[in-house]
Protein backbone atom coordinates (compact mmCIF):
# COMPACT_ATOMS: atom_id res chain seq x y z
CA UNK A 1 0.00 0.00 0.00
CA UNK A 2 1.47 3.46 -0.89
CA UNK A 3 0.18 5.93 1.60
CA UNK A 4 1.61 9.60 0.29
CA UNK A 5 -0.63 8.25 -2.84
CA UNK A 6 -3.25 7.50 -1.01
CA UNK A 7 -3.06 10.86 1.05
CA UNK A 8 -2.84 12.84 -2.17
CA UNK A 9 -5.63 11.33 -3.71
CA UNK A 10 -7.97 11.80 -1.00
CA UNK A 11 -6.60 15.62 -0.39
CA UNK A 12 -7.63 16.08 -4.39
CA UNK A 13 -11.15 14.42 -3.77
CA UNK A 14 -11.23 17.19 -0.52
CA UNK A 15 -11.29 14.88 1.80
CA UNK A 16 -9.11 16.60 4.02
CA UNK A 17 -10.08 15.52 7.46
CA UNK A 18 -9.78 12.69 6.06
CA UNK A 19 -6.29 12.64 4.92
CA UNK A 20 -4.96 14.19 7.87
CA UNK A 21 -6.53 11.61 9.94
CA UNK A 22 -5.33 8.93 7.86
CA UNK A 23 -1.77 10.50 7.68
CA UNK A 24 -2.06 10.14 11.97
CA UNK A 25 -3.24 6.95 11.52
CA UNK A 26 -0.02 5.61 9.28
CA UNK A 27 2.38 8.05 11.07
CA UNK A 28 1.26 6.45 14.99
CA UNK A 29 0.21 2.77 14.10
CA UNK A 30 -2.80 3.07 15.15
CA UNK A 31 -3.99 0.23 12.85
CA UNK A 32 -2.30 -2.60 15.45
CA UNK A 33 -5.20 -0.91 18.02
CA UNK A 34 -8.10 -0.42 15.85
CA UNK A 35 -10.42 -2.86 13.81
CA UNK A 36 -10.96 -1.57 10.30
CA UNK A 37 -14.64 -1.06 11.48
CA UNK A 38 -13.05 1.21 14.10
CA UNK A 39 -10.92 2.95 11.74
CA UNK A 40 -13.25 3.67 9.34
CA UNK A 41 -15.80 4.87 11.38
CA UNK A 42 -13.04 7.71 12.96
CA UNK A 43 -12.05 8.69 9.45
CA UNK A 44 -15.66 9.59 8.46
CA UNK A 45 -15.93 11.10 11.70
CA UNK A 46 -12.47 13.24 11.21
CA UNK A 47 -14.24 14.09 7.39
CA UNK A 48 -17.78 15.24 8.97
CA UNK A 49 -16.43 17.72 11.39
CA UNK A 50 -13.87 18.91 8.96
CA UNK A 51 -16.53 20.04 6.26
CA UNK A 52 -18.70 21.41 8.94
CA UNK A 53 -15.99 23.52 10.19
CA UNK A 54 -14.89 25.06 6.95
CA UNK A 55 -18.92 25.56 6.39
CA UNK A 56 -18.89 27.33 9.93
CA UNK A 57 -15.79 29.20 8.95
CA UNK A 58 -17.39 30.35 5.56
CA UNK A 59 -20.70 31.41 6.83
CA UNK A 60 -18.96 33.44 9.52
CA UNK A 61 -16.92 35.56 7.15
CA UNK A 62 -19.85 35.86 5.13
CA UNK A 63 -21.74 36.93 7.62
CA UNK A 64 -19.70 40.27 7.67
CA UNK A 65 -19.61 40.75 11.38
CA UNK A 66 -17.93 44.54 12.39
CA UNK A 67 -16.02 42.70 15.65
CA UNK A 68 -15.56 39.60 17.23
CA UNK A 69 -17.69 38.48 20.02
CA UNK A 70 -17.28 36.39 22.92
CA UNK A 71 -20.03 35.32 25.12
CA UNK A 72 -17.98 35.73 28.16
CA UNK A 73 -17.97 39.45 27.50
CA UNK A 74 -21.39 40.29 27.88
CA UNK A 75 -22.40 42.78 30.88
CA UNK A 76 -25.19 41.61 33.01
CA UNK A 77 -26.94 43.86 35.13
CA UNK A 78 -30.16 44.99 36.52
CA UNK A 79 -29.32 49.03 35.63
CA UNK A 80 -28.45 47.75 31.75
CA UNK A 81 -32.10 45.76 31.76
CA UNK A 82 -30.27 42.85 30.76
CA UNK A 83 -30.63 39.53 32.68
CA UNK A 84 -29.06 36.04 32.10
CA UNK A 85 -31.78 33.73 31.87
CA UNK A 86 -33.76 36.80 29.54
CA UNK A 87 -30.35 36.58 26.86
CA UNK A 88 -29.99 33.02 27.63
CA UNK A 89 -33.32 32.46 26.65
CA UNK A 90 -32.66 34.16 23.24
CA UNK A 91 -28.80 32.44 22.89
CA UNK A 92 -30.76 29.04 22.50
CA UNK A 93 -31.76 30.14 18.58
CA UNK A 94 -35.26 28.70 19.70
CA UNK A 95 -36.46 32.33 18.20
CA UNK A 96 -35.15 30.94 15.07
CA UNK A 97 -36.81 28.00 14.57
CA UNK A 98 -39.38 29.30 15.36
CA UNK A 99 -39.17 32.07 12.97
CA UNK A 100 -39.51 35.05 15.26
CA UNK A 101 -37.53 38.32 15.22
CA UNK A 102 -35.90 40.59 17.93
CA UNK A 103 -35.80 43.90 18.60
CA UNK A 104 -32.92 45.57 20.42
CA UNK A 105 -32.87 49.32 21.40
CA UNK A 106 -31.32 51.65 23.74
CA UNK A 107 -28.92 54.87 23.17
CA UNK A 108 -25.80 54.70 21.37
CA UNK A 109 -23.02 52.06 22.97
CA UNK A 110 -24.90 50.24 25.28
CA UNK A 111 -24.33 47.22 23.66
CA UNK A 112 -26.85 46.52 21.38
CA UNK A 113 -24.65 45.54 18.06
CA UNK A 114 -22.81 43.26 20.44
CA UNK A 115 -25.65 41.43 21.55
CA UNK A 116 -26.81 41.12 17.85
CA UNK A 117 -23.46 39.64 16.71
CA UNK A 118 -23.74 37.20 19.33
CA UNK A 119 -26.75 35.72 18.30
CA UNK A 120 -25.25 35.86 14.74
CA UNK A 121 -22.18 34.35 15.49
CA UNK A 122 -24.12 31.06 17.34
CA UNK A 123 -26.61 31.03 14.15
CA UNK A 124 -23.29 30.36 12.09
CA UNK A 125 -21.46 28.07 14.31
CA UNK A 126 -25.16 25.80 14.34
CA UNK A 127 -24.86 26.33 10.35
CA UNK A 128 -27.39 29.04 9.57
CA UNK A 129 -26.74 31.77 7.11
CA UNK A 130 -26.34 34.97 8.45
CA UNK A 131 -25.97 38.82 6.88
CA UNK A 132 -25.13 41.55 9.40
CA UNK A 133 -25.54 44.96 7.84
CA UNK A 134 -25.89 48.67 8.50
CA UNK A 135 -29.34 50.02 7.77
CA UNK A 136 -27.01 52.84 5.85
CA UNK A 137 -25.35 50.19 3.63
CA UNK A 138 -28.70 48.03 2.90
CA UNK A 139 -30.28 51.93 1.73
CA UNK A 140 -27.61 51.84 -1.06
CA UNK A 141 -27.08 48.36 -1.45
CA UNK A 142 -30.81 48.94 -2.55
CA UNK A 143 -29.93 51.87 -4.24
CA UNK A 144 -27.19 50.43 -6.61
CA UNK A 145 -29.58 47.49 -7.15
CA UNK A 146 -32.49 49.16 -8.96
CA UNK A 147 -29.82 51.27 -10.84
CA UNK A 148 -27.98 48.17 -12.46
CA UNK A 149 -31.14 45.77 -12.56
CA UNK A 150 -30.06 42.97 -10.16
CA UNK A 151 -32.84 44.14 -6.77
CA UNK A 152 -34.45 40.85 -7.43
CA UNK A 153 -31.12 38.77 -6.99
CA UNK A 154 -30.94 41.44 -3.88
CA UNK A 155 -34.49 40.09 -2.44
CA UNK A 156 -33.63 36.13 -3.10
CA UNK A 157 -30.04 37.11 -0.93
CA UNK A 158 -32.07 38.36 1.79
CA UNK A 159 -34.55 35.82 1.44
CA UNK A 160 -31.82 33.10 1.55
CA UNK A 161 -30.86 34.42 4.80
CA UNK A 162 -31.88 32.60 7.66
CA UNK A 163 -31.35 35.67 10.15
CA UNK A 164 -30.95 39.10 9.13
CA UNK A 165 -29.45 41.79 11.35
CA UNK A 166 -30.04 45.21 10.62
CA UNK A 167 -27.97 47.96 12.77
CA UNK A 168 -29.13 51.60 13.20
CA UNK A 169 -32.07 51.29 11.80
CA UNK A 170 -33.96 54.73 11.78
CA UNK A 171 -31.09 56.59 11.33
CA UNK A 172 -30.81 56.94 8.09
CA UNK A 173 -33.57 58.38 6.36
CA UNK A 174 -36.42 56.64 4.32
CA UNK A 175 -37.41 57.50 1.01
CA UNK A 176 -39.85 56.19 -1.23
CA UNK A 177 -37.57 53.55 -3.46
CA UNK A 178 -35.92 52.38 0.11
CA UNK A 179 -39.53 52.36 2.06
CA UNK A 180 -40.93 50.30 -0.99
CA UNK A 181 -37.95 48.05 -0.83
CA UNK A 182 -37.75 47.60 2.54
CA UNK A 183 -41.33 46.36 2.59
CA UNK A 184 -40.54 43.99 0.03
CA UNK A 185 -37.89 42.16 2.51
CA UNK A 186 -39.49 42.01 5.03
CA UNK A 187 -42.64 40.48 3.58
CA UNK A 188 -40.59 38.13 1.75
CA UNK A 189 -39.08 36.52 5.18
CA UNK A 190 -42.12 37.12 7.30
CA UNK A 191 -42.88 33.89 8.97
CA UNK A 192 -40.12 32.33 7.15
CA UNK A 193 -36.93 33.57 8.51
CA UNK A 194 -35.86 35.85 11.51
CA UNK A 195 -34.55 39.22 11.88
CA UNK A 196 -33.06 41.00 14.72
CA UNK A 197 -33.11 45.09 14.04
CA UNK A 198 -31.15 47.58 16.10
CA UNK A 199 -32.09 50.80 16.74
CA UNK A 200 -30.94 54.23 18.67
CA UNK A 201 -34.85 54.58 18.59
CA UNK A 202 -37.70 53.32 20.77
CA UNK A 203 -40.50 50.82 18.51
CA UNK A 204 -42.81 54.01 19.24
CA UNK A 205 -41.03 56.35 17.04
CA UNK A 206 -40.32 53.75 13.82
CA UNK A 207 -43.78 54.96 12.36
CA UNK A 208 -42.91 58.80 12.15
CA UNK A 209 -39.42 57.44 11.12
CA UNK A 210 -40.76 55.02 7.96
CA UNK A 211 -43.06 57.64 7.11
CA UNK A 212 -46.11 56.72 4.60
CA UNK A 213 -48.50 55.36 7.07
CA UNK A 214 -49.42 52.20 5.02
CA UNK A 215 -46.15 50.99 4.19
CA UNK A 216 -44.86 51.72 7.78
CA UNK A 217 -48.13 50.22 8.93
CA UNK A 218 -47.19 46.84 7.51
CA UNK A 219 -43.50 47.11 7.97
CA UNK A 220 -43.87 47.68 11.66
CA UNK A 221 -46.67 44.91 11.77
CA UNK A 222 -44.50 42.16 10.08
CA UNK A 223 -41.85 43.00 12.35
CA UNK A 224 -42.75 43.97 15.64
CA UNK A 225 -45.66 41.88 16.50
CA UNK A 226 -43.57 38.65 16.00
CA UNK A 227 -40.93 39.88 18.25
CA UNK A 228 -38.99 39.31 21.53
CA UNK A 229 -37.64 43.07 23.02
CA UNK A 230 -34.38 44.03 24.46
CA UNK A 231 -34.68 47.37 25.60
CA UNK A 232 -31.36 48.24 26.91
CA UNK A 233 -30.16 51.21 29.64
CA UNK A 234 -27.58 52.87 31.48
CA UNK A 235 -24.52 54.67 30.39
CA UNK A 236 -22.53 53.86 27.34
CA UNK A 237 -19.95 50.80 27.39
CA UNK A 238 -17.57 52.10 25.03
CA UNK A 239 -17.35 55.49 27.89
CA UNK A 240 -16.71 53.21 30.62
CA UNK A 241 -14.17 51.15 28.82
CA UNK A 242 -12.42 54.62 28.07
CA UNK A 243 -12.43 55.42 31.91
CA UNK A 244 -10.63 51.86 33.01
Amino acid sequence: MNTTQTIEKMQQMRLLGMADFYKEIVENNLFRESTLDEILGMLIDREWDERRNRKMRTLLKSANFKTMVDTKNILYSSERNLTRNTYERLMSLQFLYNNENIIITGSTGVGKSYLAQVLGTLACRQLHKVIYINCGVLFEKIRIAKVEGSYLNLLKKMERTDLLIIDDFGIHEFNNEVRTAFLDIIEMRYDQSSSIVCSQLPVSKWYDTIGEPTIADAILDRIVNSSHRLDLKGKSLRTLETKE
